[in-house]
């Protein structure tokens, strides 16, 4: 595997925010008087555009209503989400290894640049990351392909020497809409039978296991 941009999602890829998430869902549903819902129905949004998620997480298609409710658990992410994500087993080592053979890194997620920078930044690595692309950075979300090609314009490669890994089916539709090699992880709550179905190079069972296919 040899590629000259590494490009990564967030959540359930480099990171487990599971926890914080689900927290900050149930507290902003009581607070707004909304009945509460299992954890699973939280966790199978995790990865999409905020005001997605929490459609489907309240059960609505009002615009408004998932706005207002976005307005009211963004102070709780911003107490409880940073201190509640950690980065998985083996995740830093891989982003080092790749840094040392001369590729560039670039995160591409649905959650917003600051969040992503402010993890990077609490664990001392910022050094890692050459390029974010969050979800207030661009207008259309995976899996529409903008941030993917934004990232290959801002570092002037070729969609050859791209690999973008994602955990969920989102992220390899997002690779195939951008036309880039796509690395699966079953991390998050897409399997590996569902990841066969999309052109794929690997499907591996974490992030560290991608240190090991650096030089295969």
């Amino acid at each position: 595997m040899n590629y000259r941009l590494y490009l990564f999602d967030f959540d359930y890829t480099l990171v487990n925010s599971e926890s914080a998430i689900v927290k900050c869902f149930h507290i902003t549903l009581q607070k707004l008087g909304y009945e509460d819902v299992p954890d699973k129905r939280i966790k199978n949004t995790i990865g999409l555009p905020m005001t997605e998620a929490v459609k489907r997480i309240i059960g609505t298609d009002d615009e408004n209503e998932a706005e207002h409710f976005v307005d009211h658990y963004r102070p709780e992410a911003d107490r409880y989400m940073t201190p509640g994500t950690t980065f998985f087993p083996g995740a830093v080592a891989a982003l080092r290894a790749i840094k040392e053979t001369g590729a560039k890194i670039g995160i591409i997620s649905n959650k917003t640049h600051r969040r992503i920078q402010e993890k990077f930044d609490v664990d001392h690595v910022p050094e890692l990351i050459d390029l974010i692309i969050g979800s207030d950075d661009v207008t259309n979300h995976k899996p529409e392909p903008t941030g993917l090609l934004r990232a290959i314009e801002h570092f002037g490669v070729k969609k050859s020497d791209v690999l973008y890994t994602g955990d969920s089916y989102i992220d390899a539709e997002t690779a195939q809409n951008a036309g880039v090699d796509f690395l699966a992880v079953t991390t998050g709550t897409t399997s590996a039978a569902d990841f066969a179905k999309y052109p794929h190079i690997a499907i591996l069972k974490s992030i560290a296991e991608l240190k090991d296919h650096l030089h295969a």
